[in-house]
């Protein structure tokens, strides 16, 4: 029990070395200024240290590529639908904030505007408004990036830019219920985060301030817990806007502000940034932005040509979501994509907006084997061959890419 009890403050004490640790990398969009890879998709070569704000995680489980951005490898998912806490990748936009927010999360404040009532409220106050429990997958807009042939700037995410958890708070829409409901002609629900901005700067610049279709709001929660614990500072505690179905820049972290607005925020990381724009073309707003996302799915072993596997009965797995919708089958192929054979969903179904576990039981003679899969959601949307080539490399659902060589001995 003691165990239990003490971890939150060792995360506590282990993020308020990271103000320090981390304070010489800026505030930058990391998105936005991080140069590509020159190496092919696969683990990083040199190992990298956890930063101290996530020292925490399971070391061997993770990619560090950077300290704002950590990825979870193919091969450590594990086997319950749920990922463990401690293997769910991290992802930052800019450096987190100090830690001392971390020391009484009940008492981080909300402003609410943009309704009949604006209002402002403690986590504390939050708490006896309302509780529910959301299973969802939380993904990178930029996870497959690795993938793209251009190479856009930016973490070389692989597929360990996901993780599917269980975030536990408010529901929106109980809280915009309580102050009168949205105030008349609002056209968007956007979020503003709490991390610091350097004096002298252009908040605009460095702000993560995301807006999204005010229709988002129906299934979307403020969220103080993850996986039965309190939402740790990496994952944007004390309070977290949720966004389900949507890219993780979509929910915002630390956040400070939720508003009902009738344009998109001015913030860059609204206009320019997480714009599916044309290689070679910078963001803007006239370009879509990066919003839902698609059905997907990956193979999680086995998945290394490095790691031989035995002749025989051999049993596929992997991973399916269906973006806003649920996913409803998965085939898989063990040539390629030359030709399919329907899987099976595995393990409990947590709701749509979450993912399911697949499994395909397989007789492999000796050779090399392409072994790809695809996935189909409620709407009857499959996940494509190849991805939609765009500058900055988001939602790549490409099963081609995905796609893993095993070696059967």
């Amino acid at each position: 029990m003691s165990e239990q009890i003490n971890l939150p403050r060792r995360r506590i004490m282990a993020a308020a070395g990271a103000a320090a640790a981390w304070a010489g990398l800026g505030t930058a969009h990391a998105d936005s200024t991080e140069p590509a890879s020159k190496s092919n998709p696969g683990p990083v070569s040199a190992a990298k240290p956890l930063p101290e704000y996530a020292q925490w995680k399971h070391a061997d489980s993770m990619i560090v590529h950077s300290a704002n951005t950590i990825e979870t490898r193919r091969d450590a998912f594990g086997n319950s639908v749920v990922t463990p806490l401690n293997r769910l990748f991290v992802r930052n936009n800019v450096s987190p904030p100090n830690a001392s927010i971390m020391a009484d999360p009940d008492a981080w404040v909300v402003e609410v505007q943009g309704v009949g009532k604006p209002q402002s409220f403690t986590v504390a106050d939050l708490k006896t408004m309302g509780l529910q429990a959301l299973p969802m997958v939380l993904q990178c807009s930029g996870n497959g990036r690795a993938y793209f042939e251009h190479k856009p700037g930016g973490t070389q995410w692989q597929v360990g830019a996901a993780g599917c958890v269980v975030f536990t708070g408010v529901p929106v829409k109980a809280v915009v219920e309580a102050l009168g409901g949205v105030a008349n002609g609002m056209v968007y629900m956007t979020g503003t985060g709490g991390e610091e901005i350097p004096a002298g700067l252009d908040p605009n610049t460095v702000m993560v301030e995301r807006s999204v279709p005010l229709e988002a709001m129906q299934d979307a929660i403020l969220a103080w817990e993850v996986n039965g614990e309190p939402l740790p500072l990496a994952h944007g505690g004390p309070l977290r806007l949720i966004v389900p179905g949507y890219t993780g820049v979509n929910s915002v972290k630390y956040l400070k502000r939720l508003a009902f607005t009738k344009e998109q925020s001015m913030a860059s990381i609204q206009q320019n940034s997480y714009r599916m724009t044309d290689i070679g073309v910078k963001g803007a707003a006239t370009f879509p932005a990066v919003w839902q996302m698609p059905p997907k799915s990956w193979i999680t072993s086995p998945s290394s040509p490095d790691a031989p596997v035995k002749a025989g009965k051999v049993v596929i797995g992997g991973l399916a979501m269906g973006g806003v919708d649920a996913a409803t089958k998965i085939e898989v192929s063990l040539n390629g994509g030359k030709d399919w054979q329907a899987a099976q969903f595995v393990g409990p179904d947590l709701g749509k907006y979450a993912w399911r576990q697949f499994a395909f039981q397989a007789n492999l003679k000796p050779g090399s084997y392409n072994l790809a899969c695809r996935t189909t959601n409620a709407k009857g949307e499959t996940q494509p061959a190849d991805r939609v080539e765009n500058n900055r490399g988001y939602n790549n659902n490409s099963w081609r890419d995905h796609m893993v060589t095993i070696n059967v001995v």
